[in-house]
């Protein structure tokens, strides 16, 4: 049997790239990461550069001048959310962790109480299947008392580190200010230093990625912030009513970061929250929290059509599938990530699916 090699070179090369391909966007997100304030900043001055250009054009400032000018505007903005958001969390984090053992034996007691309610004699289900279940539930509310209860103590140990935060913010800031002011500069750097045909296809991937994960991620981001601010307004509202809302600020970032996450959205965490309160016997709470999902329903509704002009094109069962590699390899951030790196993979490998994965790997 003869052995074709220049064929199986190719395989080769081919399963050499897309694995290259998978370990580069690995280690993009580790530096990304690693390099979070200028990620931030790049991202913010992505956004703002619309603003920029609104004033360079309506205006007789350069541009250097009219960047400068909305930074100003936007970063008294963004630091007075900061420290409001800083604060009222510090409160929220500290109070919910001083009260986070009566949650977790009133959730038992509330296991205990269905549980003794639930005639298991007359539904055939024996003592030791009735322990099993008992224990995993109890098990259950342990699990999520840990998880809660480390992610506030790590929030708060983060937000208490004041020296670390305004290191972080500064250098965002520094880096925005450069990004916006000397774009240009940086441009006629990028394109001095590599060579022309890299620059031709890192602009023309950058453009293309842009066009598809930018799109989508700047549509998701608008939806969040709407359902976060809706949120938030309506729980604060729901509290000043008389209420019991006690963590309106935190409750309104987990709303908005499950919202986040695709597939899943705000009713996966406030359907639960109203049951758990309508349990409790706190009717009015749940009514309320029901009442706010409606409504923050019918505004996503009413918003999605106007802000997401096109979606991603996956089926909905491989985001899941990326959902859950994602969470199994980095942990609950990895749920949001993961659909991310799909997008990613989908935009650099268009032409290998569009053909199949296999053939294109395979085929002579």
């Amino acid at each position: 049997m003869v052995i074709d090699m220049g064929y199986w070179t190719k395989v080769t090369k081919r399963i050499i790239v897309l694995v290259l391909s998978i370990i580069g966007i690995y280690l993009a997100f580790k530096l990304a990461v690693f390099y979070m304030p200028f990620l931030v900043a790049f991202i913010i001055s992505l956004l703002i550069e619309p603003l920029i250009r609104f004033v360079n054009k309506r205006t007789s400032f350069t541009r250097k001048t009219s960047a400068i000018l909305v930074l100003i505007v936007v970063s008294v903005i963004l630091i007075g959310f900061l420290i409001w958001g800083i604060t009222a969390l510090i409160q929220e984090a500290s109070k919910l962790l001083q009260s986070l053992n009566i949650y977790i034996e009133t959730g038992y007691n509330q296991i205990q109480n269905i549980i003794q309610n639930i005639n298991f004699e007359k539904l055939k289900i024996p003592q030791e299947v009735t322990s099993v279940i008992q224990n995993s539930l109890w098990d259950f509310i342990g699990t999520v008392s840990n998880w809660v209860k480390n992610f506030l103590t790590s929030m708060m140990n983060f937000l208490t580190e004041i020296p670390t935060i305004a290191i972080y913010i500064g250098i965002a800031f520094v880096a925005i200010y450069f990004m916006c002011t000397d774009k240009l500069y940086m441009i006629d750097q990028l394109e001095h230093h590599l060579p022309k045909e890299w620059v031709k296809r890192i602009g023309k991937h950058t453009r293309e990625l842009i066009t598809s994960l930018g799109g989508y991620l700047k549509a998701e981001a608008t939806l969040i912030l709407i359902s976060f601010i809706v949120s938030l307004i309506g729980l604060y509202i729901l509290k000043f009513l008389g209420f019991n809302v006690g963590y309106p600020l935190l409750a309104a970032l987990g709303i908005g970061f499950v919202d986040a996450l695709p597939i899943l959205g705000s009713g996966t965490a406030m359907i639960p929250w109203a049951i758990i309160s309508a349990m409790s016997g706190d009717i009015k709470l749940a009514i309320g929290i029901l009442v706010l999902w409606i409504v923050m329903s019918v505004v996503r509704q009413f918003a999605e059509p106007r802000v997401v002009s096109h979606h991603i094109g996956i089926h909905p069962i491989f985001t899941l599938i990326a959902m859950y590699t994602g969470f199994k390899a980095i942990g609950v951030l990895g749920m949001f990530v993961g659909p991310i790196v799909l997008i990613i993979l989908k935009n650099i490998f268009a032409t290998m699916i569009d053909k199949g994965v296999g053939k294109a790997i395979f085929d002579r």
